[in-house]
């Protein structure tokens, strides 16, 4: 039972070496070991503090997106209403030129349609009166005694004249 029986000199020297290991481990291995450590420990933080604040920025992007959107929404709306508008003001401007176009070619056609219809009613005048005088002097070159005969030259003249035009 040797084996579980401590030996005092055993443990005295066991002693020993572990507070000389921990003394060593302590000057040279420990401090890299949490010097590497706090530096992973902040590389970390660094990396976590760069994902929050891409993270914020993309949020903002995209908030700014949105209101850039809207934005360009409603620009178009703003610029298709007043294209719509001025269309709208063409149009009725081109009714407007061909209504008083067409109304102007109309007053001019029934200027001319008076001008032609004055012009066929002097040109008969003139005709009635042509052919009044021709009866006239037919009737005065004839003898003037004979009532009845004038009357039938008259007659005869008349249907003459009618049948000519």
């Amino acid at each position: 039972m040797s084996l579980l029986t401590p030996n005092p000199g055993l443990i005295f020297w066991m002693v020993i070496i572990f507070l000389v290991l921990v003394f060593i481990l302590a000057k040279y291995a420990w401090g890299p070991i949490i010097k590497g450590l706090d530096e992973r420990e902040q590389e970390i933080q660094g990396a976590l503090d760069l994902a929050k604040k891409t993270k914020e920025e993309m949020a903002q992007l995209k908030s700014d997106n949105e209101r850039l959107i809207v934005e360009a929404n409603a620009a178009r709306d703003r610029i298709l209403k007043e294209a719509k508008e001025a269309a709208d003001r063409l149009i009725e401007s081109a009714k407007e030129k061909a209504t008083a176009e067409g109304n102007r070619m109309i007053e001019n056609a029934r200027e001319v349609i008076k001008n032609e219809q004055a012009a066929a009613v002097s040109q008969m005048k003139k005709e009635i009166a042509t052919l009044s005088i021709e009866i006239a002097e037919q009737v005065l070159r004839r003898e003037l005694s004979d009532k009845a005969a004038q009357e039938n030259l008259v007659a005869d003249l008349l249907k003459d004249k009618v049948k000519l035009n």
